[in-house]
């Protein structure tokens, strides 16, 4: 059966125009696998935090080109027992013998390769630190749906399918990585095809069995730093035994009666923050009905929010990120009276940076809420597969910059500025809703977005996911500069943005993967509503 949406009044799908509703608890993640076995694990007793620790080791296994164990992660973590926000930074360092002179400053950060290996894989050390104080189940269990499609095979989704093809003179660059993506090391796997992947399956096991130690301080750290070594890269074993996850506050901002939280530097949270900082001074409601005011505004607020992201963001441990300014009310007025003037130019001038990622989410019957955003930074990460391990490892040191004076300059021990931000959205003190997206700069636009489609538009959760999005500047491996529009636009839009202003308008293809891949659930006092995005084939579930 076909409806029309609420929204925008084109035939969709009754899978996506619907949002999943559900009394006890609720999972959303970009792939069916991983949703299942999240909820499998809430159903034997476990609660959000279990279930985000099997979703991401899953994500892992069957969807590889975008995340895994040898990338980073943020948590965002409501404890209902104590109704505390916590925040967790799950990103690793530069390795110790890491710096800038091992570059070429022409060439720029290797991209792909042992040596774009800079940092060490935080992944892992974010389920282990979240699952010992929060989770229920033990460790084993949470990671054994994970280990059972490692051996055993799973088959291969559209996304998978899509991006091994695409990526098929990357893939088979390294023999390594080959042996483990490529069907007999040559051809790429299609939808449906069986992969199995035994060598994740063994690393895997070791977690579960002899928990943080056996990666950052046993078996897989001599594996992966050994074998980074013979094929030139950079990190040592000593690096991967001095990593440990951070447990850190959220930064907030008032958005009308609500405040919402994302993770802080060096995490981009702060970028979704101020977008809607900006937007909450200026009266949306009477932008509805006027979708390209509103598309002008919003991306000028994040043409502001990526002009102080790419002067400011960095680990805070080397350089101090001013959000007490950068999140003030003060400020928002300042840049809102700033968003027109013909002196900036248009927002699309902005700088932009690249990026992929994973978001799942979970609420539980007990009221814990929890937002998890994984990635390996560009789509495949570094392209490289330490042997024996059947693990993708991250290239998020390509993020560095090898300029001496910038903020997030490459340097020994040093974690990057991150890409990566998840958000949550609290009133009366209690999570109302949790949110994310992956997609490189499309992140926090597309997080605001839904929260605004929700709350000041009133769209369900999934209507707020599947209605056409813009993204300005790039997404993962991308060079296009400008402002994207999903083709369920009206082509008139993009030339009365024009006119407002604005260049390098095009349109691309409805439900586009350059859009992201969103992922959220809302909190109502009697009920749960989850949506997850078809531009990943994902789905939002509970009980």
């Amino acid at each position: 059966m076909v409806q029309k949406s609420r929204v925008y009044g084109e035939d969709i799908d009754p899978r996506y125009g619907n949002s999943f509703i559900s009394n006890k608890n609720a999972v959303a993640t970009p792939n069916e696998l991983a949703s299942m076995a999240a909820n499998q694990i809430l159903i034997k007793g476990g609660n959000a935090i279990d279930a985000m620790v099997t979703a991401n080791s899953v994500l892992g296994v069957v969807f590889p080109h975008m995340t895994g164990a040898g990338g980073d992660s943020f948590w965002l973590i409501y404890d209902a027992k104590t109704g505390k926000r916590h925040a967790l930074n799950a990103t690793g360092h530069s390795g110790k013998n890491v710096t800038r002179d091992q570059f070429n400053r022409e060439d720029g950060m290797d991209i792909r390769g042992a040596k774009a290996v800079t940092t060490v894989p935080g992944a892992v050390s974010g389920w282990i630190e979240a699952h010992e104080r929060f989770g229920k189940l033990p460790l084993k269990d949470c990671l054994e749906p994970a280990i059972d499609y490692a051996y055993n095979g799973f088959p291969v989704g559209d996304s998978l399918a899509k991006f091994s093809e695409s990526a098929l003179t990357l893939l088979r660059t390294y023999p390594s990585t080959a042996k483990v993506y490529l069907k007999d090391g040559v051809a790429p796997y299609i939808k449906g095809d069986i992969l199995k992947n035994p060598d994740l399956g063994k690393t895997l096991e070791k977690i579960a069995v002899h928990g943080k130690d056996a990666f950052y301080k046993g078996e897989i750290a001599d594996m992966v730093t050994a074998f980074l070594q013979k094929n030139g890269g950079l990190l040592t074993r000593e690096d991967f035994a001095n990593h440990k996850a951070e447990w850190v506050e959220p930064v907030s901002v008032e958005y009308g009666d609500r405040k919402v939280i994302a993770p802080p530097p060096n995490s981009a949270g702060m970028v979704t923050l101020q977008i809607l900082g900006m937007m909450d001074h200026l009266d949306i409601t009477s932008l509805i009905g006027q979708e390209e005011k509103f598309i002008d505004y919003f991306t000028r607020a994040t043409a502001f929010s990526f002009m102080d992201r790419d002067q400011y963001l960095d680990d805070p441990a080397f350089n101090k990120v001013p959000t007490d300014i950068l999140l003030s009310k003060e400020y928002f007025e300042e840049r809102v009276k700033k968003m027109h003037d013909p002196s900036l130019g248009p927002p699309e001038n902005g700088y932009a940076k690249k990026g992929d990622t994973t978001f799942s989410c979970a609420v539980d019957e007990e009221g814990n809420a929890v937002g998890v955003i994984q990635s390996l930074y560009w789509e495949w990460g570094s392209g490289f597969v330490a042997e024996g391990t059947g693990m993708m490892l991250q290239n998020r040191g390509a993020y560095f910059s090898l300029d001496p004076k910038a903020h997030n300059t490459l340097e020994p021990n040093k974690r990057p500025a991150h890409t990566l931000t998840c958000s949550m959205v609290f009133k009366d003190d209690k999570p109302e809703l949790v949110v994310g997206a992956m997609g490189g700069d499309g992140e926090p636009q597309t997080q605001a977005l839904i929260i605004m489609r929700i709350l000041n538009q009133h769209y369900s959760v999934q209507e707020a996911i599947d209605a056409p999005r813009w993204l300005l500047g790039r997404t993962w491996g991308d060079d296009i500069r400008g402002l994207r529009l999903e083709s369920r636009y009206d082509k008139e839009i993009a030339k009365k943005l024009e006119e407002l202003g604005h260049i390098n308008v095009s349109m691309v293809e409805n439900f586009s993967d350059l859009m992201g891949h969103a992922q959220a659930i809302r909190i109502w006092p009697d009920r749960l509503e989850s949506g997850a995005d078809p531009r990943a084939g994902g789905l939002a579930i509970g009980n």
